[in-house]
């Protein structure tokens, strides 16, 4: 599969961008285009370029993205309480939560994977 680079620039405050050697188009289009031209998904197992079996890598991604997203909330969380937004701030601790609660999940399969 080959990724195309894309390039980008400001036209006042809209964001457009372009396949190399096209013309410049919008976000929307080019994701389109991403949709289009890359595969999402494959119905082979990609195992043997990763090393790891594809369910595997997806467990252990998803753990680490939870995890990631726990602690960028914690930014916002602080973000909004020091603008005083407690509306905000309490949204952002129910992702968080939320966040975690995934996190612990993944962690408890892949241990009980790992220790087979």
């Amino acid at each position: 599969m080959r990724v195309l680079p894309i390039r980008a620039k400001r036209c006042g405050n809209c964001p457009v961008m372009a396949w190399p050697g096209t013309e410049w188009v919008g976000r929307d289009q080019v994701q389109s285009r991403l949709r289009e031209e890359i595969p999402v998904s494959s119905s082979s197992e990609t195992g043997d370029v990763t090393g790891t079996k594809d369910k595997d890598y997806n467990l252990i991604w998803f753990t680490e993205a939870c995890l990631s997203n726990a602690l960028r909330l914690e930014t916002y969380v602080q973000d909004a309480e020091r603008d005083g937004d407690s509306e905000l701030a309490e949204l952002f601790r129910r992702a968080q939560a939320e966040s975690r609660k995934g996190a612990e999940q993944g962690k408890g399969m892949l241990r009980s994977r790992l220790t087979g």
